[in-house]
């Protein structure tokens, strides 16, 4: 593994459960501790890219199935609810 890859990871992980707001604090960093390990440098680009986006935003693609996210999230916003076994669709 790369040192830069361990440090991008770790970058992740910390902005993962320092959101702003308990619950979305508590949905990344459970994901981001099972997932971040395993994740390659294209899908750790495509998470820290989520990472970016508002905790309303996100909260309101996580949780609202009926919400589509920007196609680029799509996958890992499926994810992310599989994980926590939320409702894909």
């Amino acid at each position: 593994m790369s040192a830069d890859l361990d440090v991008r990871r770790r970058r992740a992980a910390y902005r993962a459960s320092h959101r702003g707001t308990k619950e979305m604090d508590w949905l990344l960093s459970r994901f981001a501790a099972a997932r971040l390990e395993d994740m390659t440098d294209p899908a750790l680009a495509e998470f820290e890219d989520l990472l970016a986006a508002p905790d309303p935003e996100l909260q309101f693609w996580i949780m609202d199935t009926s919400s589509i996210p920007d196609d680029r999230y799509a996958g890992l916003i499926r994810e992310l609810r599989a994980f926590h076994e939320l409702p894909t669709a």
